[in-house]
Order: structure tokens, then sequence, then C-alpha cells
């Protein structure tokens, strides 16, 4: 496990754009938030750390163990291990910027990897069974404080478009704001050095793409985007949440897995 003090980097926010309240749809590729608050798992991880395997197999056995409503998963790569020997291809400083920007305003001053958050907040037990579900319990026993609707479609042969749209159930804080993510699972690389050196790792969930944050004014937000799937377009998918900025508490997500065509 490798520790990095940090200076606590503020995230901007980018500019909003006015949301259009969604219907039900019955498109299949097309996704809603619960009726309670679902809990957003975010792993932070490295190729370059040994001790990050293990997580990465909890993170895809989470993945394939649980309900959607309930626990959506995200595999996040820093970029802090790609000067020991290595270089994730899946590292993204905005991953490192995110996970010390959750770190300091939950009161700590380092970070690390594997680190867990669950609904925003770090669970250092994220490995025992009684602690991890006794956070998602409390998550899914709260009423959500936002609506999210996720659509998508395919415009050209591997492109995937996706709109979310976010909407106020109740007052959200002035500081609320809205985030979307691109996933890709069952992605493996041959690690040819530092301290995996001659391991095939294997990730689900990874984080391709990050939007945000957009912030939500007048109790709506839009993200839209896009991604290309290639062949396998169910590989891939989007995640969309809401969080409060002063605090980093994930007060709603919802998932769109991807869309076959």
């Amino acid at each position: 496990m490798r520790v990095s003090s940090f200076l606590f980097i503020a995230a901007s926010l980018v500019s909003f754009m006015a949301a259009s309240a969604y219907g039900a749809s019955a498109n299949t590729c097309s996704a809603a938030s619960p009726a309670h608050r679902a809990a957003l798992v975010e792993l932070y991880t490295s190729e370059g750390c040994n001790s990050c395997p293990p997580a990465d197999k909890w993170l895809s056995q989470l993945d394939q163990a649980r309900k959607t409503n309930i626990v959506v998963p995200l595999e996040l790569h820093v970029d802090y291990w790609d000067g020991l020997g290595w270089k994730d291809r899946f590292a993204q400083p905005t991953f490192t910027e995110r996970q010390q920007r959750l770190t300091s305003m939950g009161g700590g001053n380092v970070v690390y990897t594997p680190e867990v958050f669950v609904g925003g907040r770090e669970l250092r037990g994220w490995s025992s069974d009684s602690s991890f579900e006794s956070r998602i319990e409390q998550l899914n026993s709260e009423a959500p404080l936002a609506d999210i609707h996720i659509d998508a479609h395919s415009t050209t042969p591997g492109k995937v478009a996706f709109n979310a749209a976010f909407q106020a159930r109740s007052t959200l804080p002035d500081d609320a704001v809205a985030y979307a993510a691109v996933f890709e699972d069952s992605v493996e690389s041959d690690v040819k050095g530092g301290e995996n050196r001659g391991a095939t790792l294997h990730h689900d969930r990874v984080v391709r793409s990050w939007i945000g944050p957009v912030r939500i004014v007048g109790g709506r937000a839009q993200i839209s985007g896009d991604y290309t799937a290639g062949a396998m377009p169910q590989g891939m998918g989007v995640v969309a949440f809401v969080e409060n900025a002063a605090t980093g508490d994930v007060l709603q997500v919802a998932e769109l897995p991807g869309c076959a065509s």
C-alpha cells in the first residue's frame, strides 16, 4: 500500500445546461434512479500497486452479486503510481484529484490505494462484510433528494450517445452538482513493470470518461456525451450521480448498462 500526502485541489464547476423533465420510456436503453437512495461505491486503485488486485477482484465480485438499485460500483485508477515502474493506461489525474478532495472533506490528509468511498465517504472497513453492508443499508434506507434519468442510443456503428437528466425531488443543497461517467467491463492488462510485474490484471467497472461537476440550477441539470463501444457495446455503460460539493456526499446515483444497438 502506498500513501501519498497532498495539497487540496479544488474542483472547478463547469457551466450548467438546463434539463427538460423526462417521462417513462419503453426504450430498453433507458434507466432511472430508484425510489430510495442508492449507494455509489468508488474504488481508487492502480495497476502499479501490489495490494490493489485483491480489491479489484472484490469490486468485480460485488458487481456480479449486486442489485443495481442498491449498489453502483466504479473503479477509478489514480496516476500517482505511474512513475514507479509501470504506467497505468486507465489512470487519470482527474481521479487523483477527486480522491484528494473527498479525503480532505472527510478530514483526512493522505490518500492511498486501494481506498474505497461509499456514498462519498471513506469506508476503511470495506473488506468487512458487516461494515460494508451496514453502510449500504444506511444509505438505502434514506429517501433520495433527486431523480436521475439516463437515455442512450446508437448514432453510428460502434458509437453510443447518452443523455443524463437530473431533477430535484426536494430542496437540494446550494452546492449540489451532477456527474456522469462512462465505464468499461472485462478489460485486462499484462503488466510489464512495477510491483505487479508479470501479472495479468483483470478489471471491471473501469471509468474511461468523466464529465462534471455540472451545477444543478433551479433543481435541474443535464449532461450529454458519447462513447465508442466497438464490437462489444454491452461491455460499456453510463453512471450518473448527484453530489453535495460542500461535503462530498453522493445524494443519488443511476446506472444504464451498455446498449447492444
